[in-house]
């Protein structure tokens, strides 16, 4: 772990905070909020161990931030790419280079194993390595046909909204935090973050490193508090909002975005479903399923809830994924070694233990888990494993954000397309198969922003240059490729004419010249002009 990172009560009987108060003063000294604010702590996960005093701003201290980054934003959008792209790449290496403090910090947050923490690290290196490299590319100026070949000459340009708001979720706590505000920043916007409490120290020091690799201090502010009146402030004020959470929450940002005639992204909830086919490799399948329904304790908006399980493979993966999730290695370890973490807060264990004991009281067996483990963590959840799944359970069709999977036998892939498509959700999927072009057709008939053959979610997650998100309920936009860039921008269209009007000319009289007109636009069909 990084030294700088716990308080020790050993050496100092004063310390009362899991993370030392020096770091946390440090970190928090950029947040924008009033001289004396009133402060929130926040509790670690692992053990319920308060983590640190964190100020709270106003949705005044909002207008404030979002003023600072407004007029901010005017000389950073004159930066250089050349500029932007160096700072990136300057931020991909400080992120690699400060892992352990980084990874320290998200799993104090956000309760997960070191291995899945580090997940969110790799992500952040790709993105800002993606960026860097090809964001000035994805916005250069583009010619584009005119009215008329040589006489118009249009050009697309792509100018920055101005101030992004990301309002950033607790369960990946580096990702959300900085991935979305990467592109923004290369496209020449300014930032107004706020993160959720729980995940705060990490968001701010992701933040920190962005200034030690040049970002200017005030083209991305911070700002502390609940989502109804801080979260919403930032809504009401930014120029292009990025939310990332739950659909009925997203559902609210859309509308009040759509009074102000602002545009915004919305990455939402998913019902995410894995269809193992009869010709499935038995063995990958199980280790991709496991990963995919429990890292990060399940809290991943991509993760599994459905295996959809062919009939002639059903009871061998069953037998098999069913051992592996009894045999994961539970634990709170600032260390690599454990395969699932803890649940992260009273809120989540309760609705996962809900889920549960409905489906259990309505018939569903439980093959594996299904009860909490207080004696490792107030919050930790065994990795469970339902059967016997209907209709009248919860559990199959709202989304369970817990480590808890529901398995359904289907006779063919159509039966598995229908049953994955039987959702308001649509955010993620994934097909195990060994033909390939068998996968991609299932793909095909898939509702699902992202789907993922013989993977579960880290083959669509992982390709940056391809876009992510979801359809339905899960989602506005997407994040990733060109569309992740393109959406920060305003395209403007810049159209010369040269030599001659689009109009009558030299004395032409109306009627001349729309028969002239006409007699172009059939020259220009017959030669096969767009």
């Amino acid at each position: 772990m990084a030294p700088d990172i716990l308080a020790d009560p050993e050496t100092d009987p004063t310390a009362t905070y899991a993370v030392e108060p020096a770091l946390v003063r440090r970190l928090t000294a950029r947040v924008t909020c009033a001289a004396r604010p009133e402060h929130r702590i926040t509790h670690s996960p692992f053990g319920g161990a308060p983590l640190a005093s964190l100020p709270l701003s106003t949705p005044q201290d909002v207008v404030v931030a979002v003023d600072a980054a407004r007029a901010a934003q005017r000389g950073w959008a004159r930066t250089p790419f050349e500029l932007r792209e160096r700072i990136l790449l300057r931020y991909h290496d400080l992120v690699l280079d400060r892992q352990a403090q980084l990874l320290d910090l998200v799993q104090l947050e956000s309760g997960k194993t070191r291995r899945q923490a580090f997940e969110e690290l790799a992500d952040v290196a790709l993105v800002a390595r993606h960026y860097a490299r090809r964001g000035a590319h994805y916005l250069r100026p583009r010619r584009r046909a005119g009215v008329f070949p040589l006489l118009t000459q249009a050009v697309e340009h792509h100018l920055p909204k101005g101030v992004v708001g990301i309002v950033a979720p607790w369960n990946y706590p580096l990702t959300l935090a900085v991935s979305d505000a990467i592109p923004a920043l290369m496209a020449g916007n300014a930032i107004v973050l706020r993160p959720d409490l729980q995940s705060s120290l990490t968001a701010l020091q992701a933040v920190a490193l962005l200034t030690e690799a040049g970002l200017p201090e005030s083209v991305l502010q911070v700002v502390l508090g609940d989502g109804p009146s801080v979260g919403q402030a930032v809504v009401d004020h930014a120029d292009y909002v990025c939310y990332t959470g739950s659909t009925a929450t997203g559902r609210r940002v859309a509308a009040s975005a759509a009074a102000r005639l602002v545009g915004c992204s919305l990455e939402l909830g998913g019902k995410n479903s894995m269809y193992i086919a009869d010709d499935a490799d038995i063995g990958l399948a199980v280790d991709g399923a496991i990963r995919a329904c429990f890292s990060s304790a399940g809290q991943l908006c991509v993760s599994m809830e459905r295996l959809l399980l062919h009939e002639r493979i059903a009871a061998e993966f069953t037998e098999r994924f069913v051992t592996a999730a009894r045999s994961l290695r539970l634990g709170a370890e600032l260390a690599y070694g454990n395969d699932m973490g803890s649940l992260v807060d009273a809120g989540q264990l309760r609705r996962v233990s809900a889920h549960v004991e409905d489906a259990r009281a309505k018939g569903a067996q439980v093959l594996a888990g299904g009860r909490a483990r207080p004696d490792l963590g107030p919050y930790f959840y065994e990795p469970t494993v339902l059967t016997g799944v209907t209709a009248a359970m919860d559990v199959r069709d709202e989304e369970t954000f817990g480590p808890v999977v529901s398995l359904y036998p289907v006779g063919s892939d159509d039966e598995a397309t229908r049953l994955a498509n039987d959702t308001d959700y649509g955010l993620n999927a994934a097909v195990y198969t060994r033909d390939i072009p068998r996968g991609r057709r299932i793909a095909a008939a898939l509702q699902a922003g992202t789907v993922n053959i013989n993977d579960g979610y880290a083959a669509a997650w992982g390709s940056t240059a391809a876009p992510m998100g979801g359809m339905k309920a899960s989602g506005l936009g997407r994040r990733h490729g060109i569309e992740g860039i393109t959406k920060y921008t305003e395209s403007q269209t810049v159209a010369a004419q040269r030599l001659l009007p689009i109009a009558p000319f030299a004395g032409m009289g109306e009627e001349a010249f729309t028969g002239l007109f006409t007699r172009a636009l059939r020259v220009l069909k017959a030669a096969g002009r767009a």
